[in-house]
């Protein structure tokens, strides 16, 4: 024992990681604790903002925040998320479809890239890895990837895959996307009133590997209401989806195969997220993991120095940790994404995401007896950025 911790006392840290200074500690309510925090770096020093909270207070409870009226194209700034639920902290979530300056004649969705669980129920599943947007996956990571906390109270990473399948009475076809801005090339993908009112157009756009790939030019629609099949189009639609209903899209071969369909015949669909954990998860949210099993990633990067928000958790998943740098990153006090494996291990971190960063990262907090919740770093964009999810930290104290 005594050899390996001295192999391990001799191991080089980055200062980042090795020697963050913090301040300010405030007991936001029982469980959470908010401070802030500086870590130097060869290339300035990172301000940055941090929420611990212990995932064993019964009192505590993290959530998906996503706005009231849902959907996807609904994005709303992360304070106002969490006072609707009344959170005591959040911060900003996943990577979404923010621009289409690939393709002019579709709007961007605001949808996320990484798969959605909220209250146990699944949201939506993750795009084709090269639909994504965000910082280009290191080996071994892919868009299902997601933080999650389970049924039994503990955060792990997971990947959550898509099950799913669309039954008729001459067919069963596969089920290759759910409320996703972005379908598998020759896929059927499924939409369902947690899709909201945004157009479904962006999601024959690209391939697997290419984002800025053209359009598909003959998709088809099925609208399927209580398992009877409605209404079809060769146009994507948009509007609001009722509860009850499924609305399938299909390109390619998926665009061939729902033209066999016609008003009035039966088709039952399935969808589900199976993930890779014994315990399903009751909240996930999609992120870049770059931390797991204590050990960053490889493959990292160690040049982009970047305002980031990042989630992580430790103590065999009981303590979770959320944290957001100020807006001045992009000037090079910022943390690159192996600096922010290694701040996050210092913390205690044994499994960490990286979530969108920019201008959309933002931690809020509301202090005790306070109405609202407040920002408490500096967005990049002098505002908070409307942004479709986060997480929240609930307290029923």
């Amino acid at each position: 024992m005594l050899v390996t911790a001295l192999l391990v006392l001799a191991i080089p840290v980055n200062p980042a990681a090795a020697d963050p200074r913090f301040a300010d500690p405030t007991q936001l309510a029982p469980g959470v604790r908010y401070e802030t925090f500086s870590a130097p770096t060869p290339h300035g020093t990172a301000h940055g903002h941090l929420l611990t909270v212990d995932l064993d207070d019964t009192h505590v409870k993290v959530e998906l925040l996503r706005p009231t009226a849902g959907g996807a194209d609904t994005r709303t700034p992360v304070s106002r998320l969490a006072d609707a639920r009344g959170a005591v902290a959040a911060v900003n979530g996943d990577f979404f479809n923010i621009t289409e300056t690939e393709h002019p004649s579709v709007q961007p969705t605001g949808s996320t890239v990484g798969p959605a669980v909220a209250d146990g129920l699944p949201l939506k599943a993750a795009v084709p890895d090269g639909q994504r947007f965000g910082p280009a996956l290191v080996p071994g990571a892919t868009d299902e990837d997601v933080l999650g906390i389970g049924t039994d109270g503990a955060a792990r990473l997971d990947r959550l895959r898509l099950l799913g399948t669309v039954v008729t009475p001459a067919d069963t076809w596969q089920l290759a996307g759910f409320n996703q801005y972005a379908l598998p090339e020759d896929g059927i993908g499924a939409y369902t009133a947690d899709w909201g009112p945004a157009s479904r157009a962006r999601a024959a756009c690209g391939t697997d590997h290419a984002r800025s790939a053209a359009c598909d030019t003959d998709p088809y629609e099925v609208t399927v209401d209580h398992d009877s099949v409605t209404a079809v189009s060769t146009t994507p639609g948009q509007g609001v989806i009722p509860p009850g209903t499924v609305v399938l899209l299909g390109r390619g071969a998926g665009a061939r195969a729902l033209r066999s369909l016609r008003p009035g015949d039966p088709v039952h669909v399935t969808h589900r997220l199976q993930g890779t954990a014994d315990v399903p998860p009751a909240f996930a949210i999609g992120g870049y993991p770059i931390l797991r099993d204590g050990v960053p990633l490889d493959g990292l990067d160690e040049t982009v120095a970047a305002t980031r928000t990042a989630a992580g958790f430790g103590v065999q998943g009981h303590r979770l940790y959320l944290l957001a740098l100020d807006g001045t990153a992009e000037d090079g006090d910022g943390l690159t994404l192996a600096e922010l494996a290694r701040l996050l291990r210092s913390l205690g971190a044994d499994g960490a995401v990286n979530l969108d960063g920019g201008g959309s990262s933002t931690l809020v907090t509301r202090l005790p007896g306070a109405a609202r919740n407040t920002v408490r770093n500096h967005p990049s964009g002098a505002a908070e950025r409307p942004v479709p999810n986060g997480i929240g930290v609930r307290s029923t104290v």
